[in-house]
């Protein structure tokens, strides 16, 4: 963990802080020879200091604390789920897929075109996401089962879902981050009035909306999305945040395995057409296992992994046992969520601590030179 890599900034002010505290208690010292015996182990230690050799001292003291400063390290990059800040900075957008989707920004509600699987898949996501829904809640209005019910449909896209959870009574927010993605939605779903009304459209990354709109979903939807996202665990926080407890997430995506690439790529994109070329990158496949693992990492648990076959002479898809090209997954949010103290908090007490040991040191060694 140590080995060779650079501490975070300010990491590295603290340890400057540190040298300049050893380097002012140590200045007017010509030579020094001190010796300590440590009680517990009944080891002793020579000490032998000189002032041209105090810089290869002091590197030596800084290793024996190599691994604290390591540990601190880590724990300032990993927080809980429900303590990580989140900023535009931190993006799980792909600008390259952004050029291509933006390409074909117009071609959303052409049945017959590149989106065709899209629009059939909808015969198997839509009821996936209702019936799941529905388990949730104890009543619900005939013709509008979701009624009652905040979704949010992450990579709308021309809003090919978004808009018949919207015609199930729920309250949709549709989010992408191709303005001409939402320019297409906006006007698709404005020849339906009662669309109208329920479903609204942003221009914006997940991540975006993180700090405005903290446990406000009873349900996030990120269908076929994960597979073009650059940072998927950053990607899954920002879904757990913006979850109500017991809010549910789904998500359909491809299955990383070399089948999916000769089927989804090279059939699909190279020999078939059936989708544009360069829509897919292989490494980006998550395998069901891996994002289960993420998942549960990160607050959610798992309820339904369900595979899914397209076949492309007919059109149409059907569910399967057979994970091994597409599938579809339905996790929970806890309803009881800990809330620790932050980390920002744990990493100054631990910083704290080793200050205070330092300093202690450095009294130890004022001692001995008595």
């Amino acid at each position: 963990m140590w080995g060779g890599s650079k501490l975070s900034s300010s990491g590295s002010r603290f340890l400057g802080r540190l040298r300049s505290g050893f380097r002012s208690t140590k200045a007017d010292s010509s030579r020094l020879t001190t010796s300590a015996v440590y009680p517990k182990n009944q080891l002793s230690w020579i000490l032998q200091i000189k002032p041209w050799l105090f810089n290869e001292n002091r590197i030596m003291w800084f290793k024996s604390y190599s691994m604290t400063f390591a540990c601190l390290n880590w724990m300032k990059s990993y927080r809980l789920p429900w303590t990580r800040p989140y900023s535009t900075s931190r993006t799980t957008v792909d600008r390259s897929e952004v050029k291509t989707f933006l390409a074909l920004a117009h071609r959303w509600w052409d049945e017959q075109g590149v989106y065709a699987p899209l629009h059939s898949m909808n015969d198997l996501r839509v009821p996936f996401i209702r019936d799941n829904l529905l388990k949730t809640v104890a009543n619900h209005q005939p013709g509008k089962p979701l009624s009652g019910m905040k979704i949010l449909d992450v990579g709308c896209g021309g809003g090919l879902l978004t808009e018949p959870l919207g015609r199930l009574g729920a309250s949709v927010i549709g989010i992408d981050p191709v303005d001409e993605n939402i320019k297409t939605a906006e006007h698709h779903k404005s020849f339906d009035p009662v669309l109208d009304k329920r479903i609204e459209y942003r221009t914006c990354s997940l991540e975006e909306i993180v700090k405005d709109t903290v446990e406000t979903f009873d349900a996030v939807v990120a269908s076929e999305v994960v597979e073009h996202v650059i940072d998927l665990e950053t990607f899954i926080q920002c879904c757990f945040q913006v979850l109500k407890p017991s809010g549910s997430l789904f998500i359909t995506t491809i299955n990383k395995t070399q089948l999916s690439y000769a089927l989804g790529i090279v059939f699909s994109e190279q020999i078939a057409g059936i989708v544009p070329k360069g829509t897919h990158t292989w490494e980006k496949f998550v395998s069901p296992e891996k994002l289960e693992s993420i998942l549960e990492s990160n607050g959610l648990s798992v309820q339904t992994v369900v595979g899914m076959l397209y076949n492309p002479f007919s059109g149409f898809w059907h569910w399967s046992e057979n994970t091994s090209l597409n599938y579809a997954a339905h996790a929970l949010k806890s309803s009881l969520q800990e809330h620790p103290a932050p980390a920002e908090f744990a990493l100054k007490g631990e910083t704290e601590e080793l200050q205070a040991e330092a300093f202690t040191s450095s009294g130890v060694q004022e001692e001995l030179k008595k």
